[in-house]
């Protein structure tokens, strides 16, 4: 389906050629019958914001949002797994299901990315897309969450995904904006207790890693 392969291009690093493609990407999203109105508003905005200005500054607020830590990660596994031998397994799981079905990684592509999962999924039925987001639509809330705290026209990719997935949207009025940098939100979402242990003493004054 195209319009996985659309979000797909909406969530990767920006590029020129990305930039070049948004109108085809925008007909796309006007003419999908999966998005209702709303959504389909919140697509388009987030396509003029990627649109507008230079692309340098694109690519730095792509960059601060998804590439400095944990919390807005787009790795997938990372959410349930960290860093844990549990992560490499799975990921050779997910490479085994692509491969099974005809799908080729490039050499320096993660099969828990998520521009690759819906790269994949463009290529399945409906219904097998479904179910995959099902399957991660707790990864793609808390992604979400965290997108819309900051504002960020990114959610409604991830707004759109839980709505295909039969999911409720999240409420956005009932997340509050943050203003705290992507490390001071990963200091208290990354080290749960499901990544294996307690998190390491900080020192109080500074917040820092207890010597």
């Amino acid at each position: 389906m195209l319009l996985f392969k659309a979000f797909s291009a909406l969530l990767s690093y920006p590029s020129e050629d990305m930039r070049q493609a948004l109108p085809e990407i925008a007909d796309v999203i006007r003419t999908a019958p999966l998005l209702d109105p709303g959504r389909r508003d919140d697509l388009l905005a987030l396509i003029g914001e990627l649109g507008d200005g230079d692309l340098l500054t694109v690519e730095e607020r792509y960059v601060d949002l998804f590439d400095r830590g944990r919390a807005l990660s787009l790795h997938l596994f990372e959410h349930l797994h960290g860093e844990s031998r549990d992560r490499g397994e799975a990921m050779v799981e997910l490479k085994q299901l692509y491969e099974h079905a005809g799908f080729e990684l490039s050499a320096r592509e993660l099969p828990d990315y998520l521009p690759v999962v819906l790269e994949y999924l463009s290529c399945r039925d409906l219904a097998e897309a479904r179910d995959m987001l099902v399957d991660c639509a707790q990864i793609l809330t808390t992604i979400g969450r965290s997108l819309v705290a900051r504002r960020s026209g990114y959610a409604a990719v991830l707004q759109a995904l839980l709505v295909i997935a039969g999911e409720n949207p999240i409420e956005v009025d009932k997340v509050p904006p943050v203003k705290e940098r992507m490390e001071t939100l990963d200091r208290e979402w990354a080290e749960q207790p499901a990544f294996g242990g307690a998190p390491a003493p900080t020192d109080p004054a500074t917040g820092a890693p207890a010597a």
